[in-house]
């Protein structure tokens, strides 16, 4: 019996074809994500409409075109925003970066702080003033990190888009954050959106390596995911 693969999975399979050419409708589906996921590159992120408390700070890249052209530089706070900062004595920070895609933290972020923040404050955690960063990168969050006196930091930002995916949130999580950090000292957790892993379970996961890099003082290779699998359904 024929199995019908598009029935797992929103990746581009089993298309089909006319003479040597894709199917009318499936290339013009592809033009339309092909242009979603554009649009999600140079959409700008509203801070304001994340309805959330927050700390504004830019990165060195001082508009949208210099970051894409430039990923060192939104990898840097201006000067600006680093004067607007001040250390104290913090259990973890949480930063939000509009990263590759404005449109995954301006439809996520808020949704899955609102199941993650109460949790961590209940468990005791002493979680420094929420920052979101205009044309910010990954690594945007150990200078922050290390500026507010944080020994951990979790950056919520925007994943490069895929033709499927043009709104997917990523989490990356470092221990003792400073600057030259490395993506192999990092945790990460990928496509947080409607289509891949929910909320309540990306909370979980976060709050599982949180507390797992707090005991062990570290994240990234040596700290291995053992959280068990929930239904992302």
């Amino acid at each position: 019996m024929a199995i019908d693969l598009r029935m797992f999975t929103p990746a581009r399979v089993s298309l089909g074809r006319t003479g040597h050419s894709l199917p009318t409708a499936d290339l013009l589906r592809f033009q339309l994500d092909h242009a979603r996921a554009r649009d999600a590159v140079f959409q700008e992120l509203d801070p304001a409409a994340l309805g959330l408390p927050h700390i504004l700070l830019r990165s060195a890249a001082g508009d949208r075109m210099t970051y894409i052209c430039r990923p060192d530089l939104g990898r840097t706070l201006s000067e600006e925003s680093r004067a607007r900062l001040q250390k104290g004595s913090w259990d973890a920070a949480i930063v939000v970066a509009d990263g590759l895609s404005a449109a995954a933290v301006q439809r996520h972020a808020a949704s899955l702080l609102e199941q993650v923040t109460p949790r961590l404050r209940e468990q005791g955690w002493r979680i420094a003033p929420l920052t979101v960063v205009l044309q910010g990168r990954v690594a945007i969050g150990d200078e922050i990190g290390a500026a507010l006196g944080a020994q951990l930091v979790a950056v919520l930002i925007g994943e490069r888009p895929g033709l499927s995916s043009p709104d997917s949130l990523g989490i990356y999580l470092t221990w003792d954050p400073h600057s030259g950090r490395t993506d192999a000292e990092r945790n990460c957790l990928s496509n947080i959106r409607a289509e891949g892993i929910t909320y309540s379970a990306a909370a979980e996961r976060l709050l599982v390596l949180m507390r797992e890099a707090r005991a062990r003082k570290l994240t990234g290779v040596g700290l291995k995911e053992d959280v068990p699998l929930l239904n992302s359904s």
